[in-house]
């Protein structure tokens, strides 16, 4: 399976399906962006019981794009200031009609930044 798919796919549609860790057994949606061909993610609801909290234990874990899943590996990018502002860029590009409008410029404070996560694809 190989990263473009992945790519395509998370380009062209709102929701994408994650999976964090090992002990998980079901998806949850999310909002992913691609910069550079690189996928990121931020947690919305900032819980210690969250993909985020739990990517930053186990780093391992699936996303599902349609019927396709794909392994990946969850770190925060090491240049993760540098490309925040491309990363504000694509969620506010990507969600930005209707009622994604109001949680698009929100995901894009501080608190939600802090929380961003790369998702790399395992070939």
């Amino acid at each position: 399976m190989n990263k473009d798919l992945a790519l395509d796919y998370i380009n062209s549609h709102n929701i994408i399906e994650i999976k964090a860790g090992q002990q998980r057994t079901t998806f949850l949606e999310i909002w992913m962006v691609t910069v550079n061909d690189r996928i990121f993610a931020r947690s919305w609801g900032l819980a210690e019981r969250s993909w985020y909290h739990t990517f930053l234990d186990e780093s391992q874990g699936q996303i599902k794009c349609g019927e396709e899943i794909f392994n990946i590996k969850a770190l925060v990018p090491d240049d993760l200031k540098e490309l925040t502002p491309d990363i504000n860029t694509a969620y506010l590009t990507k969600y930005n009609t209707g009622s994604n409008l109001h949680y698009s410029k929100g995901i894009i404070q501080q608190k939600h930044v802090e929380k961003t996560m790369e998702f790399i694809i395992c070939e």
